[in-house]
């Protein structure tokens, strides 16, 4: 009888663990849409956003004038910022993270997370701000993502983050602005 016991209560034990990793999943991704239909509540009340359908170009010379030296070799050349030299890399406070070319709110605290590389990270997105493409400068295939607003190069997409969604946007700091959600200086 102890035998039939212990038989049955490891036949159970792989599906009520896959029961509980997938209860974890959905839980998770719920968690991930809550973040990305209430980011605007990180801002405060009447604070203007742009939307990413409206775009904006500007000539090589007024990118010059708007972005630091920095900034524009990495969102107009798309360059990559030496990591560990973003002090956005370290920011802990509530707010959103904006495009530093143009405003437009990327991410909010609640979707960074510390990835050990010296870059700001972020698990998921505000819905509908990057578009992407395939990069070969190092000549294996890397997913590049861009601001759908001004077209600023802002990092790399790799799947080595964090649950629920197991993605990481590696951001290049001086691509970003951080505002600060209203009351925490």
């Amino acid at each position: 009888m102890q035998r039939r016991s212990l038989l049955k209560a490891l036949l159970a034990a792989p599906f009520a663990g896959a029961a509980a990793l997938a209860h974890a999943q959905k839980k998770g991704l719920a968690m991930v849409e809550e973040l990305q239909s209430t980011w605007r509540n990180y801002l405060a009340a009447g604070t203007p956003t742009p939307s990413p359908d409206e775009p904006l170009k500007l000539t090589e010379k007024e990118w010059k004038q708007r972005l630091s030296p920095a900034a524009f070799r990495v969102m107009r050349e798309e360059g990559t910022e030496r990591a560990g030299t973003s002090p956005l890399d370290r920011e802990k406070r509530a707010g959103v993270f904006v495009c530093a070319g143009c405003d437009l709110p990327l991410y909010t605290s609640a979707m960074k997370f510390d990835s050990g590389t010296g870059w700001p990270s972020f698990f998921t997105t505000i819905p509908g701000v990057f578009g992407t493409k395939t990069d070969y400068l190092l000549i294996y295939p890397r997913t590049e993502y861009h601001c759908k607003r001004c077209g600023g190069h802002h990092g790399h997409l790799f799947k080595d983050g964090p649950a629920p969604t197991g993605l990481r946007y590696c951001n290049n700091g001086v691509a970003l602005k951080f505002v600060p959600k209203e009351g925490q200086a």
